[in-house]
């Protein structure tokens, strides 16, 4: 798998459309919420993703992540952090620009998976950390999710 690299530059974009919100949500056995993209998703198909996506024309960061989260979800959550901010550069097989400005939100949750609603995909799931290696992650996903797993945030939001 090809990791993404990452780079300090702002991204080569004239439209909103590499601009990009998630959500990395952890329940209360450290297991993170992951959506299982569908065949017909235009980037990265059936590959396991963060909730979220590119902000909408006119539209601010954390309005694009709550509007994202409710659409993918069904849930309306306050008290996300912001964890993640850089620009992740993608080899055009996975995405339809070079290049996306990335932030990602984090926080705890008591939700379970009967408390997601499937807005977009095949699954929105937690996971447990263990079953990470058996899941076909997208290249950013898999750049991302060892970091996280590894930082003071996570063994702070897990409990």
């Amino acid at each position: 798998m090809t990791e993404p690299a990452v780079t300090t530059d702002p991204p080569a974009c004239e439209e909103r459309n590499c601009l990009l919100a998630s959500v990395l949500l952890v329940d209360r056995r450290g297991w993170l919420l992951l959506q299982e993209r569908d065949e017909h998703a235009a980037v990265a198909p059936e590959q396991w993703g963060l909730v979220g996506g590119h902000l909408d024309p006119g539209e601010g960061w954390e309005e694009a992540l709550h509007r994202e989260l409710l659409e993918e979800t069904g849930l309306r959550l306050d008290g996300l952090e912001l964890w993640f901010d850089e620009v992740v550069q993608h080899s055009p097989k996975v995405s339809t620009h070079l290049a996306d400005r990335w932030k990602v939100w984090v926080g705890a949750t008591e939700l379970g998976d009967d408390d997601i609603e499937v807005g977009e995909g095949r699954q929105i799931v937690f996971v447990d950390p263990a079953r990470l290696g058996e899941l076909d992650l997208t290249p950013g996903t898999a750049y991302l999710l060892p970091r996280f797993l590894e930082s003071e945030d996570y063994a702070r939001l897990k409990g």
